[in-house]
């Protein structure tokens, strides 16, 4: 059975960039400025607190582990009133060793693994959206050791490391995914794989394409008349079946126009149109320029 989740998590193409270790003592408080890239942490030992903008403040204890797949700006702190210090992720200098906030030296109140990466995919924005905002993830024990297993290989420069940090990461993001409370979660692709009717629906999608879907077939998987499967499709995952569809295929063709391993016509026939022509009318008009000129531009 084909997997959503799994092939959005390949079409964004996430490669690690940096990871570091943080500890907190005393009287200490940071706020970061908006970031745009995802990020992520896990709490080692100890306990903080998280205020990440939009989002209700958050009690971070040993075992928790965050991810933010678009990093808006956010305070980490201890628990006592503290002026935050103003840090810019952007100009941030790549540190060696431990970061500790407040008190120096001593046994800290709260140790993390935290960084960030980026997403490759030039449709990350859309993707991105179709995911929480804020993960947050309580006692999976898996996924602090992927946590660690990111930090010492962005840390060492061995043979292979890109591609074992790529793939590292993929399975830290679909293990937080996991883990994650889907009935929960707002609107996106993990609400709409969470209900039971529209999931099959959206599985029918990825695993086949190509097919000339309508709105009536796709009701049909999901055991629902036309009018109500909309409306549930379109509240859980965010947007008209269709435009999801649509969406979807133009990832997909944007991912293999990239490659350049087929031809137009083969990657039209890939996502669904019957002719290069109606594929590259489509291309033009959905990305702004014609698929050859986009490959080659790539």
């Amino acid at each position: 059975m084909h997997d959503p989740l799994s092939e959005f998590i390949t079409l964004l193409q996430p490669r690690t960039v940096f990871a570091k270790r943080i500890s907190g003592a005393g009287r200490w408080g940071v706020r970061y400025s908006r970031f745009d890239q995802p990020s992520f942490a896990a709490v080692l030992e100890g306990s903080c607190r998280l205020a990440v903008e939009g989002h209700r403040a958050l009690t971070l204890e040993a075992g928790d582990f965050v991810l933010l797949p678009s990093t808006p700006g956010f305070t980490m702190s201890g628990f006592e009133p503290v002026q935050p210090e103003r840090i810019d992720p952007k100009l941030l200098s790549t540190p060696n060793g431990e970061v500790r906030h407040g008190t120096r030296g001593g046994r800290p109140d709260v140790r993390l693994l935290g960084g960030y990466f980026v997403f490759g995919s030039p449709d990350h924005a859309l993707l991105v959206s179709l995911l929480p905002g804020l993960l947050h993830v309580r006692g999976v024990e898996r996924l602090t050791m992927f946590v660690r297993l990111v930090a010492e290989e962005a840390s060492e420069r061995r043979a292979g490391r890109e591609l074992v940090l790529a793939r590292l990461v993929e399975i830290l993001l679909i293990e937080a995914l996991r883990g994650a409370t889907a009935e929960d979660a707002p609107t996106g692709l993990l609400r709409g794989l969470a209900d039971a009717r529209i999931a099959p629906a959206l599985r029918q999608m990825h695993a086949h394409l190509a097919r000339s879907w309508t709105v009536p077939q796709l009701a049909k998987a999901a055991a629902l008349s036309r009018s109500t499967f909309f409306e549930r499709f379109t509240r859980n995952v965010g947007m008209p079946p269709m435009e999801y569809l649509l969406a979807f295929r133009m990832a997909v063709a944007k991912d293999l126009l990239r490659r350049r391993e087929l031809g137009i016509e083969e990657v039209a026939e890939r996502v669904g149109y019957g002719s290069a022509s109606t594929f590259s009318t489509a291309f033009s008009r959905y990305v702004g320029e014609p698929p050859g000129r986009y490959a080659r531009a790539q």
